[in-house]
């Protein structure tokens, strides 16, 4: 049995047409449940736009513009900002399995965890992180809408800040009800939409940027190994977050080509990480980018400034919607027996609170942001084990047999614990953890100068000890290589 309670159907979307649990005016019906072959459709195509749409954010122009500001020269940036999202590389990967479980992540990682390990991985990778860089994104997007409402004669008191982040809010929380076909519905006319606006910016940054442009004091030796790696984790923790990327291929035919699923995905999201945050890093040659928005506005006409904002705004709507889509179906991976649309606005509220707790009370955000640095340590191991999963199982996963919760179930293992998943991980995590250089510098990290290698050494300890542990008892009666 799924732990997940349906969405009702009206009669009206009870007909032969295969895709009428998929209309962008209905609340999606599914949830963590498995969807039956006559409920897919769609093409990899269509991915492009979803990923594409999220992928041009705020952040991006910030952490590129904070790459230059930690003293790498301009093309040494670039080169930072390209090798760390290839890390889209393995979010595609992940994908693949949508179409061949007909489930979404949160479930497909049961044969990774057991049922009950599952559930704990949820609660921290999925919920937890999901609903902290939903408070983030929805911080950076309030701000920008501050200032447009600054722009149009309104003073940003504090009922006003509030009023604002609850109307992005409301926006993003309603894209992620309706779910799945809205989302594939509004994310290719944003994506054109977002294009257009950046390529405007784009043109006049490219018009103030020094391209040889170098720090007074260029890094050398350890120093710039130690930050071209920061750098390239930095980059990399945004795909690294997307360890949920079969909850948009889910509906996918399980004939579609994976190859498909992957490079749609991957490309979607590469393109403008690249291409966004090479803006960050370009401007940052000559305006100081430690306040990107009011830097970027000078360098803009006035009479586009705005469209400059709500492109902000929008932007983190679209990739918050993601964001609440797959934290709602955490929530329900953890096992509380709740609507999907309904733990989406738990997650909605729980984040907005955090939000104006962070804006009109404490420096809530900051802290958060530091602990989102270190995240790389515990979403690293987690990506890799999933993708060794896939490639150890070639890919082929019986979806009702994952929604299957049962002591009979195939994935329950031992006391409903993987323990070669369970051990793997926290082996992963632990090497990575002892490499780390972020809020504390770990000791390999030291012995290596203060040179932070968490990410390679989470990347490939983790599927290494996954793949040996699976093949032993401790992968169960249905272990990998079992006869």
């Amino acid at each position: 049995m799924a732990s997940t309670l349906p969405e009702p159907r009206p009669a009206a979307r009870e007909s032969a047409d295969p895709a009428g649990s998929e209309r962008a005016t209905h609340v999606e019906a599914h949830g963590i449940d498995h969807i039956p072959e006559g409920e897919r459709h769609g093409r990899p195509r269509q991915l492009f736009a979803v990923w594409a749409a999220a992928g041009v954010t705020y952040l991006s122009l910030v952490v590129g513009g904070a790459l230059v500001l930690m003293g790498l020269n301009l093309w040494q940036a670039l080169a930072v900002i390209v090798v760390g999202n290839l890390g889209w590389l393995l979010t595609g990967f992940l994908a693949i399995s949508g179409p061949a479980s007909g489930t979404p992540s949160e479930v497909i990682t049961r044969a990774l965890y057991g049922v009950r390990g599952n559930r704990v991985n949820n609660a921290v990778t999925g919920w937890m992180i999901s609903v902290c860089y939903f408070a983030l994104n929805l911080a950076a997007a309030a701000t920008a809408g501050f200032a447009l409402v600054e722009r149009a004669g309104i003073r940003a008191t504090t009922g006003v800040q509030i009023a604002v982040v609850i109307v992005i809010a409301v926006l993003t929380l309603t894209i992620s009800v309706y779910g799945h076909a809205l989302i594939l519905r509004l994310y290719l006319p944003i994506t054109l939409a977002l294009t257009a606006v950046f390529v405007a910016v784009g043109i006049a940054v490219v018009q103030h940027t020094d391209f040889a442009y170098a720090p007074a004091a260029p890094l050398t030796g350890t120093r710039l190994w130690a930050v071209l790696l920061a750098g390239v984790t930095l980059i990399a923790s945004g795909p690294l977050s997307y360890t949920t990327s079969a909850d948009f291929s889910r509906y996918l035919p399980r004939t579609s080509s994976a190859r498909a699923v992957l490079g749609w995905t991957a490309l979607g999201a590469f393109l403008p990480g690249v291409l966004v945050s090479a803006l960050g890093a370009m401007a940052a040659t000559t305006l100081d980018m430690s306040d990107p928005q009011t830097a970027l506005e000078s360098i803009l006409p006035s009479w586009f400034s705005p469209l400059f904002l709500v492109a902000l705004v929008l932007g983190t709507i679209a990739i918050n919607a993601l964001t609440a889509y797959s934290a709602g179906l955490a929530l329900q991976a953890v096992g509380v027996r709740i609507r999907r649309s309904y733990s989406v606005l738990v997650d909605g509220t729980v984040a907005v609170a955090l939000t104006l707790y962070a804006l009109l009370v404490s420096n809530f955000l900051d802290t958060v942001s530091n602990i989102l640095q270190l995240t790389v340590v515990l979403l690293g191991p987690s990506m890799s084990i999933y993708a060794a999963d896939i490639l150890l199982r070639r890919n082929r996963y019986d979806g009702s047999a994952l929604t299957d919760e049962s002591r009979r179930s195939p994935f329950w293992y031992r006391g409903g614990v993987n323990w070669a998943g369970a051990c793997a991980l926290t082996g992963g995590v632990t090497a990575s953890a002892l490499s780390v250089n972020t809020l504390y510098t770990g000791p390999i990290a030291q012995a290596l100068d203060g040179i932070d290698v968490a990410l390679p050494v989470g990347l490939v300890v983790s599927p290494v000890l996954y793949a040996l542990l699976m093949r032993t008892p401790l992968g169960g009666p249905h272990r990998i290589g079992s006869t």
